[in-house]
């Protein structure tokens, strides 16, 4: 292959949580190749959370937090597991969008195409929903204060 190695990806496990006023609580847990330590990596976001998309734009909002956060760690292969099949089926095919939400995809992909090599994927596990679970009691616990 001519001098070139495959990039062992970091597997992200995402978990998101936004109130309704779109502050959201983003919980990425890493798992660095070649290691069997987990690392929790909290990030904040924010969107314009539109109920009639049922969560969708705030998952866009939610991963391209977390894309920009590897990225500013010096991550340059990630694999994205998160337990939100719509955007995982929406990245997957590229086919028909609502019209709100053309934008976070073009972000997210924007973000996603500035790592050298990266996926998103469906969490085989539970551990997406945990920390799904740890973000809404943090979205929560925010909006009530």
């Amino acid at each position: 292959m001519g001098g070139q190695r495959m990039i062992e990806p970091v597997v992200v496990t995402v978990g998101f949580a936004a109130a309704e006023g779109g502050r959201g609580i983003a919980y990425a847990g890493l798992r660095i190749p070649g290691s069997h330590e987990e690392s929790i990596v909290r990030v904040r976001f924010s969107c314009r959370a539109r109920p009639a998309l049922r969560g969708r734009d705030v998952a866009y909002a939610a991963l391209d937090a977390v894309a920009r956060a590897l990225l500013e760690r010096g991550v340059s292969a990630v694999e994205v597991r998160t337990a939100d099949e719509r955007i995982v089926e929406d990245l997957a095919r590229r086919g028909e969008l609502p019209a709100a939400l053309t934008m976070p995809y073009v972000a997210l992909r924007c973000t996603l195409n500035r790592f050298r090599a990266a996926s998103v994927a469906r969490d085989p596990g539970g551990a997406s929903r945990d920390l799904a679970a740890r973000a809404r009691a943090e979205a929560c616990l925010g909006a009530a204060a």
